[in-house]
């Protein structure tokens, strides 16, 4: 493998057809060359892409890198010129660095163990029952994104965080609005703007009558209402988009793989390491952006103060120094060290969450319908585009023997 400095020039890379599965070509390639490359961006900023899964988890546990908002003004699609950007809003903790970040996790991390998510299992049973008994009764064939992937997530943050059951359609249809890719800079802003709108109404709901559940758990902290509304965006955001993009492109994946197919469905022991494996096969959350606060050693090269390098998630958990056959599905492989979730500080907190939901589901479906088919050729389904933050399919037309 050669170590010689290579250079990016497409992001997003595009997939190749037929392949909605596999990181994009270049960035393949890009890592063939070695896990550090060069990134020009639009803005004319020279940054990097980091493609390889030791240096990915080295930037994402290091401090010396930054998630604030305010310092990512270089964008690989986007050249902001001399448009100042913001910091993070109140709450969104994402964007933010300690001890900012540590502030509004914090409270939140007891609320999310492995064992309080294993609880719900029941219920996320149950939810998944409801939906899979309407998809057979409404007979063949079904969108699976939006009568199975979409509606499960949905419904199961929507309660954790209190959202009365009325609304969830209008939220669902607002979180698309600003996460699938695809919206004009109006509609983006229109459906981020309905859902602030929506979540002031919600906090300021608890605050006058609290219920059980997690928002209203954070009422007793010092958090402003204003911090409140920023938590519940995260939340409510990841806990939705990303769940349902994996359900979705699991069943698709598993469509494809019908000897994985039929291991799990002979096999239901082999449930946990098969979620393992769908979230590092899939990946759908392909990159994380940081700027170097200081200027610091990366695989051989200096990374200057300042500047901007986007970690590639989806070519590290394919990494072939790290995982053997990388680009195979295989539900026996034991091996969750995948970075699907991210590392470090920020590393997912609704993790155990997405696990039971996908443990839950994912073998549901496949029980409840053995004959289960795509009901269109692969090539015809339709992906999101690769502007989107969270990879996916738009949908996913399914059949089978009623």
């Amino acid at each position: 493998m050669s170590e010689s400095l290579h250079t990016v020039t497409a992001m997003p890379a595009e997939r190749r057809p037929g392949c909605p599965f596999d990181p994009p070509e270049e960035l393949i390639r890009a890592r063939e060359h070695g896990p550090i490359s060069r990134l020009p961006f639009p803005s004319g900023h020279q940054g990097w892409l980091v493609t390889g899964y030791d240096l990915v988890r080295s930037v994402l546990a290091d401090a010396r890198f930054s998630s604030r908002k305010e310092l990512m003004r270089h964008h690989p699609l986007i050249d902001y010129g001399d448009i100042e950007v913001p910091p993070a809003p109140p709450g969104e903790f994402l964007l933010m660095d300690e001890p900012q970040h540590s502030r509004y996790r914090k409270p939140l991390v007891g609320k999310f163990t492995a064992r309080r998510m294993r609880l719900l299992t029941e219920r996320i049973e149950q939810i998944t029952a409801e939906h899979l008994d309407a998809m057979a009764q409404a007979g063949p064939p079904a969108d699976l994104v939006t009568a199975f992937a979409k509606p499960i997530p949905v419904i199961v943050i929507c309660e954790l965080l209190g959202v009365p059951y009325a609304d969830r359609g209008r939220f669902q249809e607002n979180i698309d609005g600003f996460m699938n890719g695809e919206t004009s800079d109006e509609e983006l802003i229109a459906a981020y703007t309905a859902v602030q709108a929506y979540l002031s109404e919600l906090v300021a709901a608890k605050r006058a009558d609290p219920t059980d559940d997690v928002l209203s758990d954070l009422l007793d902290s010092d958090l402003t209402d204003e911090e409140l509304r920023g938590i519940a965006l995260i939340l409510l955001a990841a806990g939705f988009d990303t769940t349902a993009n994996t359900l979705a492109l699991g069943a698709f994946a598993l469509l494809r793989n019908p000897d994985q197919l039929a291991a799990l469905r002979a096999e239901p022991a082999l449930a946990d390491r098969a979620v393992e494996e769908l979230l590092r096969y899939l990946s759908v959350a392909k990159q994380f952006h940081r700027v170097a606060l200081e200027d610091v050693e990366l695989g051989g090269h200096t990374i200057t103060a300042g500047t901007t390098l986007i970690l590639s998630l989806n070519t590290a958990n394919r990494d072939p120094e790290r995982f053997p056959d990388p680009h195979a599905l295989d539900l026996r492989r034991n091996d969750g060290s995948h970075l699907a979730f991210g590392h470090g500080i920020h590393q997912c907190l609704g993790q155990q969450l997405a696990r039971v939901e996908m443990r839950v589901a994912l073998p549901a479906l496949i029980r409840r319908f053995p004959s289960l088919r795509l009901a269109v050729p692969a090539e015809q389904v339709a992906l999101r585009p690769e502007a989107a933050d969270i990879h996916g399919v738009k949908s996913l037309p399914v059949a089978w023997d009623a």
